[in-house]
């Protein structure tokens, strides 16, 4: 497995010889020695580090999700990091004046709302109007580069955890779809790619030999990211999706649920690839903190025909329904948006949380959603990289 920047180190930075830099990257993002790409670009000398720009929970992804961070200078690198998660995106547009390259090493998660990707494009669209290039170190999607799931975003719920038309589940790395919105939106901006060698579209993350180094703070293994696609959707209701516990988005609860009730519940609806434990648990932080919940951790048995989507809508319906005065959509607002509400800014549309609350079937609603989904993957098909 050559990363990105392997490709880049072994040809000794080669290609960016004589330019100055801003690097997009947080400390996750890694060569296959475990070497930050950041510390690798601090340390060179064919090429000026000029600025150091950060996604969501910072350049060491420590923060927790939805905190603002402040631009500093680190005195050990002796560069500027800019913090691109913030009430201004970027707070001081001259900076894109002093660089000729910008370099994007970011591990994405597979899923439309991580907003890594997001930050990118807003990213990418400044420097595009300074006629500045971009270069991307590309990386493996861990969920696979072919399974596509899930509703694509429709144009009215366009938020900072979805700026293009996209579903949820879309299979491919952040090179190519950097490459589709920079091309399908027409911004312009001059882009090339450092490819993977020895990635395979069918390759999981556990399949590339290669180490998981946490992006964020409640995505700490390969396991969580496999269920994310779908459990972040619990974010947009009051019940909780297991974030202050060792095991974010696989358990999930709420004070008020009855763990036995809700697993036989899930049970019986047999769930492709998908098997629940009955469990309480008391959060460290955010929903319920210090309270005991009950509810279920949920297991991934086969991740061939397991649809994270569909299993969290399950996962929902089925809670609603136990408990309808108790269950609540959450209010806005949420990231950015103040107006709309949170469940529906994630799943990209509002008629799935009212198809939800008119009772539904999942399977309709899979149904609904696939023309926009043939849709996508007729223009995805394009811009694809890799076997």
């Amino acid at each position: 497995m050559h990363l990105g920047i392997d490709a880049l180190v072994s040809n000794k930075f080669m290609p960016l010889h004589g330019t100055r830099i801003g690097l997009l990257t947080n400390i996750s993002s890694c060569n296959a020695r475990l070497e930050p790409t950041v510390t690798l670009f601090s340390q060179q000398k064919k090429c000026r580090l000029k600025a150091l720009f950060a996604p969501e929970h910072g350049l060491f992804g420590a923060l927790q999700d939805q905190v603002r961070a402040r631009d500093y200078y680190d005195a050990t690198k002796k560069v500027r990091v800019f913090s691109l998660y913030n009430k201004k995106f970027l707070s001081d547009i001259s900076i894109l004046r002093k660089i000729d390259v910008l370099v994007i090493d970011l591990q994405d998660i597979g899923t439309r709302y991580y907003t890594f990707l997001w930050s990118a494009l807003l990213l990418i669209q400044m420097v595009a109007l300074f006629k500045k290039s971009v270069l991307i170190l590309d990386r493996p999607n861990p969920l696979n580069g072919m399974t596509v799931q899930g509703p694509v975003l429709e144009p009215e719920f366009l938020s900072f955890v979805g700026l293009y038309l996209i579903p949820i589940r879309h299979g491919m790395t952040v090179a190519e779809l950097c490459n589709l919105i920079n091309k399908e939106m027409k911004i312009g901006a001059e882009m090339k790619v450092i490819k993977m060698r020895g990635w395979s579209r069918r390759h999981y993350f556990d399949d590339t030999g290669l180490y998981w180094t946490v992006p964020s703070p409640n995505m700490p293994s390969f396991d969580t990211a496999l269920v994310y696609p779908g459990m972040c959707l619990l974010e947009g209701t009051n019940v909780s999706e297991g974030r202050g516990t060792t095991r974010p988005f696989e358990i999930f609860g709420a004070p008020w649920i009855s763990p036995t009730d809700l697993v036989n519940v899930l049970s019986r609806i047999k769930i492709p690839g998908a098997s629940f434990r009955p469990t309480y648990f008391i959060p460290t932080f955010g929903k319920y903190k210090s309270k005991a919940c009950g509810g279920a951790q949920l297991y991934v048995t086969n991740r061939n025909s397991f649809n994270a989507v569909t299993t969290s809508l399950h996962i929902i319906r089925a809670i609603r329904n136990l408990y309808p005065k108790k269950f609540r959509w959450r209010k806005p607002p949420y990231e950015f948006e103040k107006t709309k509400m949170p469940f529906d800014i994630l799943v990209g549309n509002s008629w799935i949380r009212k198809a939800i609350e008119k009772n539904k079937t999942i399977s309709s609603m899979k149904k609904n959603w696939q023309k926009d989904l043939m849709w996508f993957k007729k223009i995805r098909k394009k811009y694809l990289i890799y076997k």
